[in-house]
């Protein structure tokens, strides 16, 4: 039995903690984390879990993957062969959502690590924190795919002329559709400064997040996270959870900058200072000391500081797999794979190219609400949006309408005893406004605005009512909002967002 958890859309009602305590475990308020592969006997409590949730945010199925050398048993001619080239949660859930839509043909996927598909977000947070094992996190499946996985095998390039794939191993998979799954690794330091040096990792794969648990669990000296995103954020709660001394370094004057800003990250900052992480703003890192062994003993920063750490996690974002597209009819750039509204690969030119489609964090879309720029979105809910836009669209009949990609980027992040979740665009924001609570005590929300207009919304501590947020930034609502909320200590004073 495998399991998994929109955490997008889950609540913090805890229904499903009261229901399967073994299982699900509520951190603070509102943060959830679950066992992705209870044992068989809690079966029935994790179904009675799953049916009371009041949101169904629990996905229960089994494990994914037959051997790649078995035969395929799906051949029909009239649905064709759809390949779908990325194997993590994009692609498993554009295979579901094919079969899901009818499609009997051929389906093949194609990943370039030898894991069967698996959750990235607990990689920084429960492998960390709960020192959860890597190699139980294989995502669910709900039914029978009928696949063929071809993996452990990177994509090295596409031939939309004559509907080739070509792989690392030399050899080629043609198709009749193809779906560019292919996501986004883990930007390295910058220059080659830290390459070779044993002790500075970086956190994107299964086999990262061993060797992090592996380091870990000797108890070095000092963790320093380079970076103070949502991943910087995650591993620096997660190292203080397992009582490690933590430096948390950030170019920008606080965390999150660039997606909150600086108002809302200065109070992540306050959470990350009082839960005792050494917390250095406007700063990075100079050069890496090692020692004759090569391994890191000592990092400079630019403020003159030098630190003594065991061991050092670049968390500074994610660059896109685009490089085996190189020389094809596809446009990609470092912002993603263009593609239109219904998720179609476009050429050089802005055309749409033939039965080919882009789902996940590759996708570079454009978005009803941002017309003037696409968006790439390297968040769990639009790597299942996309998904089924593909799958319908693949899939539709004669006379049936193509469905657009419309969903709203949703994220949500646990960090230092607090669920931050958020809808919409903040980034884009020029003002914002406190809608409930009180910045930065307990639980609060924060509606942003430009020019006007709600564009996005965060809340701590607050899910509950992100649904009423999303409402408002879908209808582009006036801002600051119109209504009132049963908080009395609410300040709608409008504050610049910072950056």
């Amino acid at each position: 039995m495998k399991i998994s958890v929109d955490l997008n859309r889950c609540e913090g009602y805890g229904q499903c903690v009261f229901t399967a305590p073994s299982a699900f475990t509520l951190h603070g308020l509102e943060a959830l984390t679950y066992v992705p592969n209870p044992p068989e006997e809690m079966r029935d409590a994790v179904h009675r879990a799953a049916l009371a949730c009041p949101v169904q945010a629990i996905t229960i199925g089994t494990e994914s993957t037959q051997n790649a050398s078995e035969p395929i048993t799906t051949s029909d001619a009239e649905d064709g062969h759809v390949v779908v080239v990325g194997a993590s949660l994009a692609g498993l859930k554009t295979a579901e959502a094919l079969r899901d839509a009818g499609f009997s043909g051929r389906l093949t996927l194609i990943g370039d690590e030898p894991h069967a598909p698996y959750d990235r977000p607990p990689l920084t947070k429960a492998c960390v924190s709960e020192k959860l094992p890597p190699d139980h996190l294989e995502l669910p499946v709900t039914q029978l795919l009928d696949a063929h996985y071809r993996l452990g095998v990177p994509a090295t390039g596409l031939d939309t002329e004559h509907r080739l794939i070509r792989l690392a191993d030399g050899s080629t998979v043609g198709y009749d559709t193809v779906v560019i799954a292919t996501g986004t690794r883990a930007r390295p330091f910058p220059g080659g400064a830290a390459d070779g040096i044993d002790g500075v990792l970086t956190v994107r794969t299964r086999d990262d997040a061993q060797e992090l648990q592996r380091r870990l669990a000797r108890a070095p000296r000092r963790v320093a996270v380079i970076g103070a995103g949502f991943l910087g954020g995650e591993l620096a709660s997660g190292c203080r959870e397992l009582g490690l001394d933590v430096t948390l370094i950030e170019a920008q004057a606080t965390p999150l900058q660039g997606p909150l800003g600086s108002t809302v990250g200065g109070v992540v900052a306050d959470l990350a200072r009082n839960r005792g992480v050494d917390l250095r703003l406007g700063t990075t890192v100079e050069r890496f000391i090692t020692d004759k062994d090569g391994a890191l003993r000592q990092i400079v920063l630019s403020d003159g500081d030098t630190l003594d750490a065991g061991l050092a996690v670049v968390a500074l974002g994610a660059q896109r797999n685009i490089e085996w597209l190189d020389g094809s009819a596809v446009r990609a750039d470092s912002g993603g794979v263009h593609c239109d509204d219904q998720c179609r690969a476009l050429d050089h030119d802005g055309r749409p190219l033939p039965d080919v489609y882009v789902a996940g964090d590759v996708a570079a879309s454009p978005h009803p609400l941002l017309p003037d720029r696409r968006l790439s979105v390297e968040h769990w809910g639009n790597a299942v949006t996309q998904a089924r836009t593909v799958a319908h669209n693949i899939t539709r009949r004669p006379g049936q309408e193509p469905l657009p990609h419309t969903g709203l980027p949703a994220f949500w992040s646990s960090q230092f005893g607090v669920n931050i979740k958020g809808v919409g665009h903040p980034g884009i924001a020029d003002r914002i406004a406190v809608v409930q609570g009180t910045l930065g005590q307990g639980s609060f929300s924060v509606l942003y605005g430009r020019e006007g207009r709600t564009v996005g919304a965060v809340t701590f501590d607050n899910a509950r009512y992100l649904h009423h947020y999303e409402s408002l930034v879908r209808q582009g609502a006036p801002f600051p909002a119109e209504f009132i909320t049963a908080d009395e200590n609410t300040s709608r004073t409008l504050r610049p967002v910072g950056r």
